[in-house]
């Protein structure tokens, strides 16, 4: 749909309406009165030439059409808002902002995205815990914002993507080296041995360009059965997943090392407890610098979009819709 050329206002009156779910909704929150919310929504059905609202015994349901829209026009409209709106001073009572989603991603991208709006006087509140949880206290009116690691189902939520994460097999360079060919130590440059030349790597871990087989997509699974495996749960759902993507099969074993965060799989993996498939965010300073080492590059790894999620409608606090805006433009770099 070409939005270059409709109404700023009626896109923001529509946004309105998509988040309360009803035009009464979208008049309070606007300050408008319910026909005019009308009126504006008729011109700009015309504009669009689609129907964007299923109108029902109490409120409307937005048409596909809607929901295309909305994802288009939401990160924008509430960026433009952040910038134009008021911003209370520091220390006159604005509300805390609720912030929720998986430990990881707040405490190493999130939160420190977000210190710039701290040190202007925003106060946050953060929980963490499981998507399907943290998204029931959002409904339920706990949070203002939640990050998901899924989609949460249904239209009583509204959520925009914010950021993929991409998955790797990673282990410790003492395993490594037994796994792949790949040497531990640090060659006389001061790097990993692994990311010299052939004349310190056994031949056998080369493939034909001179990279290690690992990297050619080459690593049979099943010298993994010996090595110990560190998840964060007893159901293995990343390492399932990345088996079941990768490698086509079923993954069946037990894990040897199990942490409820990955924070702490990171450390047992580095300490050379055993491998473990992590996303890529957490370990990619660990991987450059030799202390991590990616058994398998494949040229398709698995990726896990993640998504950040609110009630429908405009919160009362002005600082929910700049912590959002923040979040969504900090997490292109992610």
């Amino acid at each position: 749909m070409e939005t270059a050329s409709l109404d700023l206002n009626l896109l923001r009156t529509f946004l309105a309406v998509y988040r309360s779910g009803s035009f009464t909704g979208a008049a309070r929150l606007l300050g408008l009165s319910q026909p005019t919310v009308t009126t504006q929504m008729r011109a700009l059905e015309r504009q669009t030439g689609r129907e964007l609202f299923e109108r029902l015994p109490r409120g409307v349901a937005p048409t596909p059409v809607a929901d295309e829209l909305a994802a288009r026009i939401a990160a924008p409209l509430d960026e433009l808002a952040a910038v134009v709106g008021p911003t209370p001073p520091a220390g006159t009572g604005a509300e805390p902002v609720h912030l929720a989603g998986p430990a990881e991603l707040l405490c190493t991208k999130a939160l420190p995205a977000l210190a710039p709006l701290v040190a202007e006087g925003v106060r946050l509140r953060v929980a963490t815990g499981l998507t399907d949880p943290l998204l029931e206290e959002l409904r339920a009116g706990r949070h203002d914002l939640v990050i998901a690691t899924t989609r949460p189902r249904g239209r009583t939520l509204q959520a925009v993507a914010l950021t993929d994460e991409e998955f790797v097999l990673v282990a410790a360079p003492v395993w490594a080296e037994r796994l792949t060919g790949r040497r531990s130590a640090q060659g006389s440059e001061g790097r990993p041995a692994a990311a010299q030349g052939s004349e310190g790597r056994p031949a056998a871990a080369q493939g034909s360009d001179g990279r290690p087989a690992a990297a050619e997509g080459g690593l049979d699974p099943a010298v993994l059965h010996g090595v110990p495996l560190v998840t964060y749960a007893e159901d293995l759902p990343i390492a399932r997943r990345y088996w079941r993507h990768v490698f086509g099969r079923r993954l069946s074993r037990t894990a040897a090392v199990t942490v409820p965060d990955l924070r702490g799989v990171l450390a047992a993996v580095v300490a050379g407890a055993g491998f473990s498939v992590l996303p890529r965010y957490l370990c990619q300073d660990l991987l450059d610098s030799g202390a991590l080492v990616a058994l398998l590059e494949p040229e398709d790894p698995p990726i896990n979009t993640g998504f950040l999620v609110q009630r429908p409608g405009a919160s009362d606090n002005p600082d929910v819709a700049r912590v959002r805006a923040l979040l969504l433009r900090a997490a292109r770099d992610w």
